[in-house]
């Protein structure tokens, strides 16, 4: 077989199970293609000694007759993920040098179910961010180009959904916060599913926002990331926040069959300046899913228009006490002190050289709104908000909504730099149709559905119920299957 890495799970799975390929020839093809692919500055921790032995254990297994689903599938690992032995630094200077001695339970899970690790993969600092330009790395680059223009593939998954979108592994893990699957899903013209909180383990994933982090699949199809969720996910003992709810066979719940199921379009979703081909592709999801027998109903989620302050202040909150671990105490990067130099000016010093401006911006705003003065004002305030926003949510599902259908983004991919970096407030706006998911805590995906008239990817999102992710998934693979979106990038790298 040729091109294996241009592959998807379903596909690989079914040529190994049939001996038409191996592990070890699907990840040479994957090493192959992130050699090739320096421009896109996706992989940042290369492990090919690692991915050859696990692919030869792979494909023991499956001679045995003992391969799961994930048996052999070359995946690449956010560097947000602990990996024991390998390079683990959450793309910041501060955990420069930080290799684990433990494993996170996704990527254990990952390992458990026979899939193969090909490298850490680039992303923004700490996961702060959308366009992965934050990274001590330096930016991933989108592989999908239209001119002179090097494009962000989002953030803050950025270097996964470049890497998956180029063909340079299977699939990829990702972490979402306020959309950081699902964003850079739909700027590379990819599947982005972020699960309902607590679904799949955090443990061993550095933290940002502790009550909003949830890790999650990016995969090329519907199909794999209904594949994927179903190895990485689990109960935790070792994770206070996961569910210990049963995780059934995702891919069985893809029926491709949603009639009679409503469908929710939530008016305060129309944002002023929404561009008229982000409005045309909701309109023409919503008109693909109606095809398919399912209702569409207008819905009101009142609070939406309060989710983005909300979130930035108890992101950042949850932030400036996560990150109050790194002072050069115990790990990773410690500054060089002068003569006279005290704990004080060490804790200073190394931080100030550690943390990228965005990490410290967000460190400082939450130090703020938790301080004795402004913590009923400001971070109250927020938790009380979010409340409302999750009630929302509560109320259009107890009406008898099975999903909600939004635009992912407010527009495709722009170029890199082209935001301007002293109005940080410009960037955060690319999160206005996620955070709400990640306050009220559901599961959403992103469907790549169609190009603007430049030709680059726009996608589409789908919102479920807590810990129904089969029948989101289902949603979600009708949406696919209607939009045909089967457009690659051009290789120019």
């Amino acid at each position: 077989m040729s091109d294996l890495n241009s592959l998807t799970i379903a596909q690989a799975r079914d040529a190994l199970r049939k001996g038409e390929t191996t592990a070890a020839d699907l990840t040479e093809a994957c090493l192959l293609a992130i050699d090739s692919a320096g421009a896109l500055n996706a992989f940042v921790h290369h492990t090919p000694d690692m991915a050859r032995q696990m692919a030869q254990a792979a494909d023991a297994r499956i001679r045995a007759g003992d391969a799961a689903a994930m048996t052999g599938i070359p995946v690449g690992i956010k560097d947000v993920f602990c990996v024991r032995g390998v390079p683990s630094q959450a793309a910041s200077r501060i955990l420069q040098g930080f290799r684990p001695e433990y494993e996170s339970t996704v990527t254990q899970n990952l390992w458990n179910a026979g899939a193969v690790m090909l490298g850490k993969l680039n992303q923004d600092e700490f996961a702060m961010g959308s366009a992965n330009e934050s990274s001590c790395y330096g930016p991933a680059v989108n592989p999908w180009k239209v001119d002179d223009r090097q494009l962000t593939p989002g953030g803050s998954s950025g270097g996964s959904a470049a890497a998956v979108a180029a063909d340079l592994c299977l699939a990829a893990t990702g972490t979402d916060t306020g959309g950081s699957i699902r964003q850079p899903a739909a700027f590379t013209g990819i599947v982005g599913l972020k699960p309902t909180y607590g679904r799949v383990s955090r443990w061993g994933v550095i933290a940002y926002a502790s009550s909003l982090d949830q890790a999650g699949p990016m995969t090329k199809t519907v199909r794999d990331a209904a594949i994927m969720l179903g190895a990485m996910a689990s109960v935790d003992p070792q994770d206070s926040t996961s569910a210990d709810h049963p995780v059934p066979d995702y891919e069985a719940a893809l029926t491709g069959d949603i009639r009679g199921k409503r469908i929710g379009i939530p008016r305060e979703y129309r944002v002023d300046g929404m561009p008229a081909e982000i409005d045309a592709l909701w309109h023409q999801g919503a008109g693909m899913l109606r095809d398919a027998g399912a209702e569409i109903v207008e819905i009101s989620l009142p609070h939406t228009k309060y989710a983005l302050p909300a979130y930035y202040v108890i992101a950042p909150a949850e932030a400036s006490s996560n990150l109050a671990r790194y002072d050069g105490v115990r790990y990773g990067h410690r500054a060089r002190l002068g003569q006279g130099d005290g704990i004080t000016e060490m804790y200073e010093k190394t931080r100030a050289e550690g943390f990228g401006p965005e990490v410290q911006r967000r460190v400082m705003i939450g130090t703020y709104v938790l301080s004795a003065g402004f913590y009923d004002a400001y971070y109250n305030r927020a938790r009380k908000v979010r409340a409302l926003i999750k009630r929302d949510f509560d109320h259009a599902f107890a009406d008898g909504i099975d999903a909600i259908l939004a635009p992912t983004t407010p527009s495709a991919a722009f170029g890199l730099g082209s935001v301007d970096s002293s109005d940080p407030v410009q960037m955060y706006l690319n999160d206005v149709f996620t955070v709400t998911l990640n306050l009220a805590g559901l599961p959403g995906i992103s469907v790549p559905v169609g190009q603007d008239r430049q030709g680059l990817p726009l996608g589409l999102q789908l919102f479920g119920k807590p810990f129904e992710e089969g029948d989101l998934l289902n949603h979600a693979l009708v949406l696919e299957r209607a939009a045909g979106f089967v457009a690659k990038p051009d290789r120019w790298w």
